[in-house]
Protein backbone atom coordinates (compact mmCIF):
# COMPACT_ATOMS: atom_id res chain seq x y z
CA UNK A 1 0.00 0.00 0.00
CA UNK A 2 1.25 3.54 -0.75
CA UNK A 3 1.61 6.20 1.94
CA UNK A 4 -0.84 9.08 1.95
CA UNK A 5 2.08 11.50 2.60
CA UNK A 6 3.90 13.29 -0.22
CA UNK A 7 6.24 10.77 -1.83
CA UNK A 8 10.01 11.68 -2.06
CA UNK A 9 11.26 10.21 -5.26
CA UNK A 10 14.81 11.30 -4.50
CA UNK A 11 15.09 9.09 -1.51
CA UNK A 12 13.60 6.10 -3.30
CA UNK A 13 16.08 3.61 -4.62
CA UNK A 14 14.82 2.41 -7.96
CA UNK A 15 17.57 -0.02 -8.54
CA UNK A 16 17.44 0.66 -12.20
CA UNK A 17 13.63 1.20 -12.34
CA UNK A 18 12.85 4.41 -14.20
CA UNK A 19 16.45 5.41 -14.70
CA UNK A 20 15.58 6.75 -18.14
CA UNK A 21 13.31 9.56 -16.77
CA UNK A 22 14.46 13.07 -16.30
CA UNK A 23 13.33 15.25 -13.40
CA UNK A 24 10.84 17.03 -15.61
CA UNK A 25 9.43 13.69 -16.80
CA UNK A 26 9.19 12.37 -13.29
CA UNK A 27 7.38 15.53 -12.14
CA UNK A 28 4.95 15.20 -15.02
CA UNK A 29 4.23 11.54 -14.19
CA UNK A 30 3.79 12.38 -10.50
CA UNK A 31 1.22 15.05 -11.36
CA UNK A 32 -0.62 12.65 -13.61
CA UNK A 33 -0.77 10.03 -10.83
CA UNK A 34 -1.99 12.52 -8.24
CA UNK A 35 -4.83 13.56 -10.58
CA UNK A 36 -6.30 10.08 -10.43
CA UNK A 37 -6.78 10.18 -6.59
CA UNK A 38 -9.72 11.65 -4.61
CA UNK A 39 -9.33 14.13 -1.83
CA UNK A 40 -10.96 12.44 1.19
CA UNK A 41 -11.87 13.62 4.68
CA UNK A 42 -12.10 11.44 7.74
CA UNK A 43 -15.49 10.97 9.45
CA UNK A 44 -17.50 11.37 6.26
CA UNK A 45 -19.61 9.04 4.12
CA UNK A 46 -18.44 8.31 0.60
CA UNK A 47 -19.37 5.88 -2.18
CA UNK A 48 -17.05 3.06 -3.12
CA UNK A 49 -16.86 0.03 -5.38
CA UNK A 50 -16.31 -3.55 -4.25
CA UNK A 51 -13.10 -4.86 -5.85
CA UNK A 52 -12.76 -8.07 -3.88
CA UNK A 53 -14.35 -10.33 -1.31
CA UNK A 54 -12.64 -12.89 0.93
CA UNK A 55 -13.63 -14.90 3.97
CA UNK A 56 -13.30 -12.00 6.39
CA UNK A 57 -13.32 -8.73 4.52
CA UNK A 58 -14.73 -6.84 1.58
CA UNK A 59 -12.14 -4.80 -0.34
CA UNK A 60 -13.52 -1.45 -1.47
CA UNK A 61 -11.99 1.12 -3.76
CA UNK A 62 -13.01 4.69 -2.98
CA UNK A 63 -10.59 6.25 -5.49
CA UNK A 64 -7.95 6.82 -2.89
CA UNK A 65 -4.27 5.88 -2.96
CA UNK A 66 -5.15 2.60 -1.38
CA UNK A 67 -8.17 0.34 -1.07
CA UNK A 68 -10.02 -0.04 2.21
CA UNK A 69 -11.21 -3.09 4.10
CA UNK A 70 -14.66 -3.54 5.61
CA UNK A 71 -15.53 -6.62 7.73
CA UNK A 72 -17.76 -9.02 5.81
CA UNK A 73 -20.07 -9.15 8.88
CA UNK A 74 -21.23 -5.62 8.09
CA UNK A 75 -22.83 -6.87 4.87
CA UNK A 76 -25.12 -9.46 6.45
CA UNK A 77 -28.17 -7.52 5.23
CA UNK A 78 -26.88 -7.72 1.64
CA UNK A 79 -27.32 -11.04 -0.12
CA UNK A 80 -24.35 -12.05 -2.32
CA UNK A 81 -22.05 -9.03 -2.16
CA UNK A 82 -19.70 -9.19 -5.17
CA UNK A 83 -17.07 -7.17 -7.01
CA UNK A 84 -18.54 -4.28 -8.91
CA UNK A 85 -21.25 -3.54 -6.33
CA UNK A 86 -21.44 0.08 -5.26
CA UNK A 87 -21.73 0.73 -1.51
CA UNK A 88 -21.53 3.63 0.92
CA UNK A 89 -18.84 3.57 3.58
CA UNK A 90 -17.71 5.76 6.45
CA UNK A 91 -14.06 6.85 6.52
CA UNK A 92 -12.80 6.18 10.02
CA UNK A 93 -9.08 6.62 9.35
CA UNK A 94 -7.09 7.43 6.22
CA UNK A 95 -4.27 5.30 7.56
CA UNK A 96 -3.90 3.13 10.62
CA UNK A 97 -0.73 1.81 12.20
CA UNK A 98 -0.33 -0.63 9.36
CA UNK A 99 -0.82 2.06 6.78
CA UNK A 100 -4.33 0.76 5.86
CA UNK A 101 -7.40 2.82 4.96
CA UNK A 102 -10.08 2.02 7.59
CA UNK A 103 -13.71 2.06 6.40
CA UNK A 104 -17.05 1.13 8.02
CA UNK A 105 -20.30 0.36 6.28
CA UNK A 106 -22.15 0.12 9.64
CA UNK A 107 -21.27 3.67 10.61
CA UNK A 108 -22.03 4.83 7.09
CA UNK A 109 -25.52 3.42 7.44
CA UNK A 110 -26.00 5.20 10.80
CA UNK A 111 -24.77 8.55 9.50
CA UNK A 112 -26.86 8.23 6.35
CA UNK A 113 -29.85 7.19 8.45
CA UNK A 114 -29.64 10.31 10.61
CA UNK A 115 -29.25 12.44 7.51
CA UNK A 116 -32.38 10.83 6.03
CA UNK A 117 -34.27 11.22 9.34
CA UNK A 118 -33.40 14.91 9.56
CA UNK A 119 -34.40 15.34 5.94
CA UNK A 120 -37.72 13.58 6.59
CA UNK A 121 -38.44 15.94 9.50
CA UNK A 122 -37.46 18.99 7.49
CA UNK A 123 -39.47 17.99 4.40
CA UNK A 124 -42.42 16.45 6.36
CA UNK A 125 -42.06 13.30 4.29
CA UNK A 126 -43.50 9.85 4.92
CA UNK A 127 -41.08 7.01 5.64
CA UNK A 128 -41.60 3.30 6.20
CA UNK A 129 -40.43 1.57 9.32
CA UNK A 130 -40.55 -1.87 10.88
CA UNK A 131 -42.14 -2.31 14.33
CA UNK A 132 -39.51 -4.21 16.30
CA UNK A 133 -41.06 -4.53 19.75
CA UNK A 134 -43.43 -3.13 22.30
CA UNK A 135 -42.17 -0.83 25.05
CA UNK A 136 -43.68 1.12 27.92
CA UNK A 137 -46.15 3.59 26.49
CA UNK A 138 -45.75 2.66 22.83
CA UNK A 139 -43.73 0.86 20.16
CA UNK A 140 -40.11 0.80 18.92
CA UNK A 141 -39.90 1.31 15.14
CA UNK A 142 -36.79 0.73 13.05
CA UNK A 143 -36.32 3.50 10.47
CA UNK A 144 -33.14 3.45 8.40
CA UNK A 145 -31.55 1.23 11.05
CA UNK A 146 -32.29 3.71 13.89
CA UNK A 147 -34.72 2.81 16.66
CA UNK A 148 -37.47 5.41 16.94
CA UNK A 149 -40.21 5.71 19.56
CA UNK A 150 -43.86 5.61 18.48
CA UNK A 151 -46.07 6.67 21.44
CA UNK A 152 -49.30 4.77 21.95
CA UNK A 153 -51.29 7.96 21.49
CA UNK A 154 -49.70 8.45 18.06
CA UNK A 155 -50.50 5.02 16.64
CA UNK A 156 -54.09 5.74 15.65
CA UNK A 157 -56.87 8.29 16.13
CA UNK A 158 -58.75 5.77 18.25
CA UNK A 159 -57.45 4.30 21.51
CA UNK A 160 -55.29 1.21 21.03
CA UNK A 161 -55.77 -1.53 23.60
CA UNK A 162 -53.39 -4.17 22.17
CA UNK A 163 -49.98 -2.92 20.99
CA UNK A 164 -48.68 -6.43 20.31
CA UNK A 165 -50.68 -6.75 17.07
CA UNK A 166 -48.31 -4.27 15.38
CA UNK A 167 -45.03 -6.01 16.31
CA UNK A 168 -43.19 -7.39 13.23
CA UNK A 169 -45.28 -5.35 10.79
CA UNK A 170 -44.28 -2.48 8.53
CA UNK A 171 -45.83 0.90 9.20
CA UNK A 172 -45.67 4.29 7.53
CA UNK A 173 -44.72 7.09 9.89
CA UNK A 174 -43.61 10.70 10.01
CA UNK A 175 -40.76 12.08 12.09
CA UNK A 176 -42.23 14.58 14.58
CA UNK A 177 -39.28 15.20 16.92
CA UNK A 178 -35.51 14.66 17.11
CA UNK A 179 -33.54 14.98 20.35
CA UNK A 180 -29.90 15.19 19.29
CA UNK A 181 -28.67 15.21 22.87
CA UNK A 182 -30.00 11.73 23.55
CA UNK A 183 -30.20 10.60 19.90
CA UNK A 184 -33.93 10.04 20.35
CA UNK A 185 -36.42 10.07 17.49
CA UNK A 186 -40.17 10.30 17.92
CA UNK A 187 -42.47 9.30 15.08
CA UNK A 188 -46.22 9.30 14.49
CA UNK A 189 -48.58 7.21 12.44
CA UNK A 190 -51.64 9.08 13.67
CA UNK A 191 -50.79 12.25 11.72
CA UNK A 192 -51.09 10.30 8.48
CA UNK A 193 -54.55 9.05 9.44
CA UNK A 194 -55.68 12.49 10.57
CA UNK A 195 -54.90 14.01 7.21
CA UNK A 196 -56.97 11.37 5.47
CA UNK A 197 -59.76 11.86 7.99
CA UNK A 198 -59.90 15.62 7.55
CA UNK A 199 -61.38 15.26 4.06
CA UNK A 200 -63.73 12.52 5.20
CA UNK A 201 -64.74 14.54 8.26
CA UNK A 202 -65.48 17.63 6.19
CA UNK A 203 -67.63 15.59 3.85
CA UNK A 204 -69.59 14.02 6.72
CA UNK A 205 -70.22 17.34 8.46
CA UNK A 206 -71.31 19.05 5.25
CA UNK A 207 -73.90 16.35 4.57
CA UNK A 208 -74.97 15.81 8.19
CA UNK A 209 -78.72 15.98 8.85
CA UNK A 210 -81.21 14.67 11.38
CA UNK A 211 -82.53 11.22 10.59
CA UNK A 212 -79.45 10.30 8.56
CA UNK A 213 -78.27 6.71 9.08
CA UNK A 214 -74.50 6.25 9.40
CA UNK A 215 -72.09 3.44 10.14
CA UNK A 216 -69.52 3.86 12.85
CA UNK A 217 -67.12 2.06 15.16
CA UNK A 218 -67.37 2.09 18.95
CA UNK A 219 -64.18 3.76 20.18
CA UNK A 220 -64.98 4.35 23.84
CA UNK A 221 -67.53 3.07 26.35
CA UNK A 222 -68.79 4.65 29.58
CA UNK A 223 -71.59 3.95 32.03
CA UNK A 224 -73.74 6.67 30.42
CA UNK A 225 -73.21 5.71 26.79
CA UNK A 226 -70.69 5.03 24.00
CA UNK A 227 -68.68 7.27 21.70
CA UNK A 228 -68.83 6.25 18.07
CA UNK A 229 -66.29 7.16 15.40
CA UNK A 230 -68.23 8.04 12.28
CA UNK A 231 -65.07 8.49 10.20
CA UNK A 232 -63.14 11.29 11.87
CA UNK A 233 -66.27 12.62 13.57
CA UNK A 234 -67.33 11.41 17.00
CA UNK A 235 -70.93 11.08 18.15
CA UNK A 236 -72.48 10.08 21.46
CA UNK A 237 -74.91 7.19 21.67
CA UNK A 238 -76.58 7.65 25.05
CA UNK A 239 -77.43 4.52 27.05
CA UNK A 240 -81.16 5.33 26.83
CA UNK A 241 -80.95 5.35 23.03
CA UNK A 242 -79.24 1.98 22.67
CA UNK A 243 -82.27 -0.23 23.26
CA UNK A 244 -85.98 0.16 23.88
CA UNK A 245 -85.43 -2.07 26.89
CA UNK A 246 -83.77 -1.07 30.15
CA UNK A 247 -80.01 -1.74 30.43
CA UNK A 248 -77.60 -0.86 33.23
CA UNK A 249 -74.44 -0.57 31.12
CA UNK A 250 -73.78 -0.42 27.36
CA UNK A 251 -71.49 -3.45 27.61
CA UNK A 252 -74.60 -5.59 28.07
CA UNK A 253 -75.34 -5.17 24.34
CA UNK A 254 -72.26 -3.61 22.74
CA UNK A 255 -68.48 -4.00 22.71
CA UNK A 256 -65.44 -1.93 21.79
CA UNK A 257 -64.42 -1.75 18.10
CA UNK A 258 -67.84 -3.07 17.07
CA UNK A 259 -69.33 -1.67 13.87
CA UNK A 260 -72.87 -0.39 14.36
CA UNK A 261 -75.60 1.35 12.41
CA UNK A 262 -76.84 4.56 14.06
CA UNK A 263 -79.20 7.39 13.24
CA UNK A 264 -78.46 11.09 13.78
CA UNK A 265 -80.89 12.41 16.40
CA UNK A 266 -79.55 15.93 16.88
CA UNK A 267 -76.46 18.16 16.68
CA UNK A 268 -75.50 21.69 17.73
CA UNK A 269 -74.94 24.59 15.35
CA UNK A 270 -71.22 24.01 14.89
CA UNK A 271 -71.79 20.24 14.75
CA UNK A 272 -69.33 19.53 17.53
CA UNK A 273 -71.87 17.58 19.55
CA UNK A 274 -73.71 14.89 17.67
CA UNK A 275 -76.39 12.79 19.38
CA UNK A 276 -76.94 9.34 17.94
CA UNK A 277 -79.57 6.66 18.38
CA UNK A 278 -79.69 2.97 17.67
CA UNK A 279 -83.07 1.86 19.04
CA UNK A 280 -84.73 4.38 16.70
CA UNK A 281 -83.84 2.13 13.77
CA UNK A 282 -86.56 -0.29 14.95
CA UNK A 283 -90.24 0.33 15.70
CA UNK A 284 -91.34 1.01 19.27
CA UNK A 285 -92.38 -2.24 21.01
CA UNK A 286 -95.55 -0.55 22.34
CA UNK A 287 -96.78 -0.39 18.75
CA UNK A 288 -96.65 -4.16 18.47
CA UNK A 289 -98.53 -5.00 21.68
CA UNK A 290 -101.23 -7.63 21.34
CA UNK A 291 -104.68 -6.17 20.76
CA UNK A 292 -106.06 -8.55 23.41
CA UNK A 293 -104.07 -6.79 26.14
CA UNK A 294 -106.53 -4.80 28.27
CA UNK A 295 -107.33 -3.87 31.87
CA UNK A 296 -107.76 -7.06 33.86
CA UNK A 297 -105.41 -9.11 31.67
CA UNK A 298 -102.81 -11.28 33.34
CA UNK A 299 -99.27 -10.72 32.10
CA UNK A 300 -95.86 -12.30 32.65
CA UNK A 301 -92.64 -10.34 32.97
CA UNK A 302 -89.32 -9.74 34.67
CA UNK A 303 -88.61 -7.21 37.44
CA UNK A 304 -86.04 -4.76 36.02
CA UNK A 305 -86.01 -2.09 38.73
CA UNK A 306 -87.09 -1.75 42.36
CA UNK A 307 -87.65 1.72 43.86
CA UNK A 308 -88.98 3.01 47.17
CA UNK A 309 -92.45 3.47 45.73
CA UNK A 310 -92.73 0.28 43.69
CA UNK A 311 -91.20 -1.98 41.05
CA UNK A 312 -91.09 -2.01 37.24
CA UNK A 313 -92.09 -5.18 35.42
CA UNK A 314 -90.77 -5.59 31.86
CA UNK A 315 -93.26 -7.44 29.66
CA UNK A 316 -91.02 -7.08 26.58
CA UNK A 317 -87.94 -4.95 25.84
CA UNK A 318 -89.23 -1.39 26.03
CA UNK A 319 -92.62 -2.27 27.52
CA UNK A 320 -92.77 -1.82 31.29
CA UNK A 321 -95.49 -1.43 33.87
CA UNK A 322 -95.31 -0.02 37.38
CA UNK A 323 -96.38 -2.14 40.33
CA UNK A 324 -96.96 0.38 43.10
CA UNK A 325 -96.15 -0.83 46.60
CA UNK A 326 -99.81 -0.42 47.55
CA UNK A 327 -100.70 -2.96 44.84
CA UNK A 328 -98.33 -5.62 46.15
CA UNK A 329 -100.31 -6.61 49.22
CA UNK A 330 -103.85 -6.25 50.57
CA UNK A 331 -102.28 -5.05 53.80
CA UNK A 332 -102.99 -1.41 54.59
CA UNK A 333 -99.57 -1.20 56.18
CA UNK A 334 -97.17 -0.12 53.42
CA UNK A 335 -93.82 -1.87 53.38
CA UNK A 336 -90.70 -1.73 51.24
CA UNK A 337 -91.21 -3.17 47.72
CA UNK A 338 -88.00 -5.17 48.26
CA UNK A 339 -89.96 -7.24 50.80
CA UNK A 340 -92.03 -8.63 47.93
CA UNK A 341 -89.84 -8.66 44.77
CA UNK A 342 -86.25 -8.26 43.63
CA UNK A 343 -84.58 -7.45 40.31
CA UNK A 344 -84.60 -10.46 37.99
CA UNK A 345 -87.74 -12.10 39.43
CA UNK A 346 -90.07 -13.61 36.84
CA UNK A 347 -93.60 -12.95 38.09
CA UNK A 348 -97.22 -12.65 37.01
CA UNK A 349 -99.31 -9.50 37.42
CA UNK A 350 -102.71 -8.04 36.57
CA UNK A 351 -103.15 -4.96 34.34
CA UNK A 352 -104.87 -2.22 36.35
CA UNK A 353 -104.60 0.73 33.93
CA UNK A 354 -103.46 0.87 30.31
CA UNK A 355 -102.75 3.91 28.10
CA UNK A 356 -101.23 2.87 24.78
CA UNK A 357 -101.09 6.45 23.51
CA UNK A 358 -98.95 7.64 26.43
CA UNK A 359 -97.33 4.20 26.69
CA UNK A 360 -98.08 3.83 30.38
CA UNK A 361 -99.32 0.83 32.32
CA UNK A 362 -99.95 0.13 36.00
CA UNK A 363 -99.97 -3.40 37.36
CA UNK A 364 -100.86 -5.20 40.55
CA UNK A 365 -99.94 -8.52 42.12
CA UNK A 366 -102.24 -8.50 45.13
CA UNK A 367 -105.15 -8.87 42.68
CA UNK A 368 -103.94 -12.42 42.00
CA UNK A 369 -105.37 -13.35 45.42
CA UNK A 370 -108.80 -12.73 46.96
CA UNK A 371 -109.38 -9.54 48.93
CA UNK A 372 -109.60 -10.76 52.56
CA UNK A 373 -112.24 -8.10 53.38
CA UNK A 374 -114.59 -9.59 50.80
CA UNK A 375 -114.36 -13.17 52.06
CA UNK A 376 -117.69 -14.64 53.14
CA UNK A 377 -116.53 -15.59 56.64
CA UNK A 378 -115.24 -12.12 57.49
CA UNK A 379 -118.27 -11.17 59.66
CA UNK A 380 -118.17 -14.37 61.68
CA UNK A 381 -114.40 -14.68 61.92
CA UNK A 382 -114.02 -11.19 63.34
CA UNK A 383 -117.30 -10.85 65.16
CA UNK A 384 -117.47 -8.39 68.06
CA UNK A 385 -116.04 -10.04 71.17
CA UNK A 386 -113.93 -12.58 69.27
CA UNK A 387 -110.33 -12.88 70.42
CA UNK A 388 -107.26 -12.82 68.13
CA UNK A 389 -103.49 -12.40 68.09
CA UNK A 390 -101.70 -10.01 65.73
CA UNK A 391 -98.40 -8.28 65.01
CA UNK A 392 -97.84 -4.60 65.81
CA UNK A 393 -97.10 -2.90 62.47
CA UNK A 394 -97.26 0.80 63.29
CA UNK A 395 -97.43 3.14 66.29
CA UNK A 396 -99.19 6.51 66.37
CA UNK A 397 -99.92 9.11 69.06
CA UNK A 398 -103.47 7.83 69.44
CA UNK A 399 -102.85 4.08 69.26
CA UNK A 400 -101.36 1.25 67.24
CA UNK A 401 -102.21 -0.76 64.13
CA UNK A 402 -102.26 -4.51 64.53
CA UNK A 403 -102.09 -6.89 61.55
CA UNK A 404 -104.25 -9.93 62.26
CA UNK A 405 -103.57 -11.49 58.84
CA UNK A 406 -102.35 -10.34 55.42
CA UNK A 407 -104.64 -7.46 54.50
CA UNK A 408 -106.56 -7.30 57.79
CA UNK A 409 -105.38 -4.49 60.07
CA UNK A 410 -107.14 -3.16 63.15
CA UNK A 411 -106.70 -0.16 65.41
CA UNK A 412 -106.08 -0.48 69.15
CA UNK A 413 -106.69 2.91 70.74
CA UNK A 414 -104.23 3.94 73.44
CA UNK A 415 -107.07 4.05 75.96
CA UNK A 416 -107.85 0.38 75.26
CA UNK A 417 -104.42 -0.95 76.22
CA UNK A 418 -104.77 -1.02 80.04
CA UNK A 419 -107.50 -0.66 82.67
CA UNK A 420 -105.18 0.69 85.33
CA UNK A 421 -102.18 2.43 83.70
CA UNK A 422 -102.49 5.84 82.12
CA UNK A 423 -100.56 5.34 78.86
CA UNK A 424 -99.69 8.52 76.98
CA UNK A 425 -98.10 6.80 73.97
CA UNK A 426 -98.38 3.14 72.85
CA UNK A 427 -94.56 2.89 72.78
CA UNK A 428 -94.76 2.78 76.60
CA UNK A 429 -96.63 -0.51 76.28
CA UNK A 430 -95.41 -2.27 73.07
CA UNK A 431 -93.01 -1.88 70.16
CA UNK A 432 -93.27 -2.56 66.43
CA UNK A 433 -93.01 -6.28 65.70
CA UNK A 434 -94.44 -7.40 69.04
CA UNK A 435 -97.35 -9.84 69.14
CA UNK A 436 -100.46 -8.69 71.02
CA UNK A 437 -103.66 -10.45 72.04
CA UNK A 438 -106.80 -8.45 71.42
CA UNK A 439 -110.58 -8.61 71.37
CA UNK A 440 -112.77 -7.19 68.57
CA UNK A 441 -114.67 -4.13 69.76
CA UNK A 442 -116.20 -3.00 66.46
CA UNK A 443 -116.33 -4.32 62.86
CA UNK A 444 -117.24 -2.26 59.77
CA UNK A 445 -116.69 -4.45 56.69
CA UNK A 446 -118.00 -1.87 54.22
CA UNK A 447 -115.49 0.78 55.33
CA UNK A 448 -112.78 -1.77 56.15
CA UNK A 449 -112.50 -0.72 59.78
CA UNK A 450 -111.73 -2.92 62.74
CA UNK A 451 -111.54 -1.58 66.31
CA UNK A 452 -109.63 -3.74 68.74
CA UNK A 453 -108.88 -3.68 72.45
CA UNK A 454 -106.31 -5.35 74.67
CA UNK A 455 -107.64 -4.48 78.12
CA UNK A 456 -111.02 -5.96 77.23
CA UNK A 457 -109.48 -9.42 77.54
CA UNK A 458 -109.83 -8.91 81.32
CA UNK A 459 -112.78 -7.81 83.47
CA UNK A 460 -112.99 -4.15 84.38
CA UNK A 461 -111.31 -3.93 87.82
CA UNK A 462 -112.89 -0.53 88.46
CA UNK A 463 -116.11 -2.27 89.43
CA UNK A 464 -114.18 -3.75 92.34
CA UNK A 465 -112.15 -0.62 93.00
CA UNK A 466 -115.39 1.23 93.63
CA UNK A 467 -115.85 -0.75 96.82
CA UNK A 468 -112.17 -0.66 97.78
CA UNK A 469 -111.67 3.09 97.39
CA UNK A 470 -114.96 4.71 98.49
CA UNK A 471 -114.96 8.44 99.26
CA UNK A 472 -113.67 8.99 102.76
CA UNK A 473 -111.56 5.83 102.91
CA UNK A 474 -107.92 6.27 103.93
CA UNK A 475 -105.01 4.46 102.19
CA UNK A 476 -101.25 4.43 102.43
CA UNK A 477 -99.90 6.13 99.24
CA UNK A 478 -96.44 6.99 97.86
CA UNK A 479 -95.76 10.28 96.06
CA UNK A 480 -94.31 9.42 92.61
CA UNK A 481 -94.01 12.90 91.12
CA UNK A 482 -94.96 16.54 91.71
CA UNK A 483 -95.65 19.65 89.63
CA UNK A 484 -97.14 23.07 90.19
CA UNK A 485 -100.66 21.61 90.15
CA UNK A 486 -100.19 18.71 92.52
CA UNK A 487 -98.76 15.22 92.90
CA UNK A 488 -99.24 11.80 91.30
CA UNK A 489 -99.73 9.10 93.94
CA UNK A 490 -99.13 5.37 93.78
CA UNK A 491 -102.08 3.51 95.29
CA UNK A 492 -102.46 -0.17 96.10
CA UNK A 493 -103.18 -2.55 93.17
CA UNK A 494 -100.96 -0.48 90.86
CA UNK A 495 -103.45 2.38 90.61
CA UNK A 496 -102.57 6.03 90.37
CA UNK A 497 -104.27 8.88 92.19
CA UNK A 498 -103.91 12.64 92.27
CA UNK A 499 -103.70 15.21 95.08
CA UNK A 500 -103.80 18.98 94.58
CA UNK A 501 -101.15 21.23 96.11
CA UNK A 502 -103.38 22.40 98.97
CA UNK A 503 -104.06 18.77 99.89
CA UNK A 504 -100.34 18.00 100.24
CA UNK A 505 -99.91 20.11 103.41
CA UNK A 506 -98.79 18.14 106.44
CA UNK A 507 -99.86 18.74 110.04
CA UNK A 508 -96.66 20.66 110.82
CA UNK A 509 -97.29 23.02 107.90
CA UNK A 510 -94.68 21.51 105.49
CA UNK A 511 -95.41 19.93 102.10
CA UNK A 512 -95.37 16.23 101.25
CA UNK A 513 -92.30 15.46 99.09
CA UNK A 514 -91.64 12.90 96.32
CA UNK A 515 -90.90 9.47 97.73
CA UNK A 516 -92.80 9.92 100.98
CA UNK A 517 -95.44 7.33 101.95
CA UNK A 518 -98.32 8.76 104.00
CA UNK A 519 -102.01 8.28 104.58
CA UNK A 520 -104.29 9.89 102.06
CA UNK A 521 -108.06 10.14 102.17
CA UNK A 522 -110.21 9.57 99.05
CA UNK A 523 -112.11 12.78 98.28
CA UNK A 524 -113.39 11.80 94.81
CA UNK A 525 -113.84 8.51 92.93
CA UNK A 526 -114.99 8.24 89.24
CA UNK A 527 -115.30 4.79 87.76
CA UNK A 528 -116.14 6.08 84.28
CA UNK A 529 -113.22 8.50 84.15
CA UNK A 530 -110.95 6.11 86.09
CA UNK A 531 -109.98 8.94 88.40
CA UNK A 532 -109.22 8.94 92.14
CA UNK A 533 -108.57 12.21 93.93
CA UNK A 534 -107.08 12.13 97.45
CA UNK A 535 -105.90 14.43 100.24
CA UNK A 536 -103.34 14.03 102.99
CA UNK A 537 -104.37 17.27 104.69
CA UNK A 538 -107.86 15.95 105.16
CA UNK A 539 -106.59 13.06 107.27
CA UNK A 540 -105.68 15.31 110.21
CA UNK A 541 -107.81 18.45 109.73
CA UNK A 542 -111.07 16.59 109.52
CA UNK A 543 -110.18 14.48 112.55
CA UNK A 544 -109.53 17.65 114.61
CA UNK A 545 -112.74 19.20 113.34
CA UNK A 546 -114.69 16.07 114.16
CA UNK A 547 -113.22 15.97 117.66
CA UNK A 548 -114.11 19.60 118.29
CA UNK A 549 -117.60 19.07 116.97
CA UNK A 550 -118.04 16.07 119.22
CA UNK A 551 -116.85 18.07 122.23
CA UNK A 552 -119.27 20.88 121.52
CA UNK A 553 -122.11 18.46 121.13
CA UNK A 554 -121.32 16.84 124.53
CA UNK A 555 -121.17 20.22 126.28
CA UNK A 556 -124.59 21.19 124.99
CA UNK A 557 -126.09 17.98 126.24
CA UNK A 558 -124.66 18.50 129.75
CA UNK A 559 -125.92 22.08 129.90
CA UNK A 560 -129.38 20.96 128.86
CA UNK A 561 -129.58 18.54 131.83
CA UNK A 562 -128.52 21.12 134.49
CA UNK A 563 -130.59 24.04 133.26
CA UNK A 564 -133.89 23.37 135.19
CA UNK A 565 -132.18 23.34 138.63
CA UNK A 566 -130.16 26.39 137.87
CA UNK A 567 -133.21 28.18 136.52
CA UNK A 568 -135.13 27.40 139.65
CA UNK A 569 -132.29 28.49 141.87
CA UNK A 570 -131.85 31.71 139.97
CA UNK A 571 -135.54 32.51 140.14
CA UNK A 572 -135.76 32.49 143.96
CA UNK A 573 -132.31 33.73 144.57
CA UNK A 574 -132.66 36.77 142.41
CA UNK A 575 -135.10 38.38 144.92
CA UNK A 576 -132.80 37.97 147.89
CA UNK A 577 -129.84 39.12 145.86
CA UNK A 578 -131.56 42.18 144.66
CA UNK A 579 -132.79 43.04 148.16
CA UNK A 580 -129.31 42.59 149.56
CA UNK A 581 -127.85 44.71 146.86
CA UNK A 582 -130.41 47.41 147.51
CA UNK A 583 -129.61 47.46 151.20
CA UNK A 584 -125.92 47.84 150.60
CA UNK A 585 -126.43 50.67 148.24
CA UNK A 586 -128.77 52.52 150.65
CA UNK A 587 -126.36 52.05 153.58
CA UNK A 588 -123.54 53.67 151.65
CA UNK A 589 -125.59 56.71 151.16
Amino acid sequence: MSSSKEFNWDNFSTKGFGDGYSKEQRAQMEAMYAGTLNEITEKEVIKGVVVGVNDKDVIINIGFKSDGLVPLSEFRDVAGIKPGDEVEVFIEEQENALGQLILSRKKAKIVRAWQDIESALENDSVIEGLVKRRTKGGLIVDIYGVEAFLPGSQIDVKPIRDFDIYVGKKMEVKVVKINHTNDNVVVSHKVLIEKDLEKQKAEILNNLEKGQVLEGVIKNMTNFGVFIDLGGVDGLLHITDISWGRINHPEELLQLDQKVQVVVLDFDDDKRRISLGMKQLTSHPWDSLAASLEVGSRVQGKIVNVADYGAFLELAPGVEGLIHVSEMSWSQHLRNPADFVKVGDEIEAVVLTLDKDDRKMSLGIKQLTEDPWTKGDMSTKYAVGSKHKGVVRNLTNFGLFLELEEGIDGLVHVSDLSWTKKIKHPSEFVKVGDELNVAVLELDVENRRLALGHKQLEENPWDTFETVFPVGSVHKCTVNSKNDKGAVLELPYGLEGFATVKNLEKEDGTQVEVGESLDFKVTEFSKDDKRIVLSHTATFKEEAKAAKKAAVAGKKKEDAVEMPAQAEKSTFGDIDALAELKEKMEGKK
